[in-house]
C-alpha cells in the first residue's frame, strides 16, 4: 500500500523548478533596484545613480551595467520576496561591507531628493535581513545624506 501511495505521490508532483544562479552584482543591483521601485516611481535619476554606484563599486564597463540592471530589475519582479538576495549578499559580504551597502542603499533613496516613507521601509528591511544594527542603519543613512 505505501509503495502505491508513494508512486502516486512521484507522478503527481510538479516538475522542481530551479531557482536562476544569481551572482553578488546581480543581487547588490536587484536590491538597488527595489529601493528605486519601493516609492511606485522609476525615476531617471535614480536609475543613473545606481549606474554610477556600479560603475564605481563593482567596476563594471557600461555595457555590463546596462545589462545587470536589466537582469536586476527582471529578477526584482519575478521575485516573492528578499531573501534570495538578502541570502547572496550576506554570503559573500561581512558585517562593514554590510554597512556600505546599506549606504549605497540610502544614495539611491536620495537621488531624488526625497525620501519616502517606502524607501525608508524597504531599506529599514533589508538592513534588518542582512543584520546591520539599528546604530549602524542610522550612521549609514546620515553619511549618504547630501
Amino acid at each position: 500500500m505505501f509503495k502505491h501511495i508513494k508512486k502516486l505521490l512521484n507522478e503527481f508532483s510538479a516538475p522542481s523548478i530551479e531557482k536562476p544562479a544569481i551572482d553578488f552584482n546581480s543581487a547588490l543591483a536587484a536590491l538597488m533596484v527595489e529601493v528605486m521601485r519601493s516609492d511606485g516611481k522609476v525615476l531617471a535619476v535614480e536609475l543613473k545613480k545606481i549606474e554610477q554606484l556600479l560603475r564605481e563599486r563593482c567596476e563594471l564597463e557600461p555595457d555590463q551595467i546596462t545589462t545587470l540592471i536589466t537582469t536586476a530589475q527582471e529578477l526584482v519582479e519575478q521575485a516573492i520576496d528578499l531573501y534570495i538576495f538578502i541570502k547572496q549578499v550576506n554570503n559573500h559580504t561581512d558585517d562593514v561591507e554590510r554597512i556600505e551597502i546599506v549606504q549605497l542603499l540610502w544614495y539611491v533613496a536620495y537621488a531624488d531628493g526625497n525620501i519616502d516613507s517606502y524607501e525608508d521601509h524597504i531599506i529599514r528591511k533589508i538592513s534588518g535581513l542582512m543584520y546591520v544594527t539599528h546604530a549602524d542603519f542610522i550612521a549609514a543613512k546620515l553619511a549618504a545624506k547630501p
